[in-house]
């Protein structure tokens, strides 16, 4: 049985879109980012329940330590520290790559851009964690931008 590629390209894409939302981003120096994600996703070192959360730098000094928060800012979930990964071209959008690692466990996140940026942040995840996550199918999430923060 052979399968359209195309079809499987599209169910992907509604897959993904059905997975992940971009609400807002406003500060570009510390690229603050809001992700929405309607199921559990991993980071480095735990499980973040579906639900909203904000990303930023720690220190717009420092690219490559990452501070994800509650929805309102007020609790710290994780400061992650990451390395510098690049994209071919930027957009004008957020790009996120996720890991989709099978056998119930939630999609993993591996790589996070910024709006107009080549250069992002990819997570950093233990060495037995990083082969596998390696040889899992990677998913590529561009979102769009719904709203200015402070709206």
């Amino acid at each position: 049985m052979r399968i359209n590629k195309f079809a499987v390209v599209i169910g992907f894409a509604i897959a993904t879109v059905l997975f992940l939302e971009v609400a807002a981003h406003a500060d570009e120096q510390n690229q603050f980012t809001t992700f929405t994600f309607n199921k559990p996703v991993e980071i480095p070192g735990q499980i973040l329940p579906a639900g909203t959360y904000l990303f930023k730098l720690a220190d717009p000094d420092d690219m490559n330590l990452v501070r994800i928060f509650n929805a309102k800012g007020t609790r710290v979930y994780a400061t992650l520290q990451t390395i510098p990964t690049e994209r071919r071209e930027s957009t004008g959008d957020t790009l996120v790559v996720m890991a989709e690692q099978g056998a119930g466990r939630p999609e993993a996140l591996l790589k996070w851009f910024y709006p107009g940026r080549n250069t992002g942040n990819q997570f950093v995840y233990p060495k037995h964690e990083e082969q596998q996550l390696a040889q899992d199918r990677h998913l590529t999430i561009l979102t769009r931008d719904t709203a200015e923060a402070g709206d």
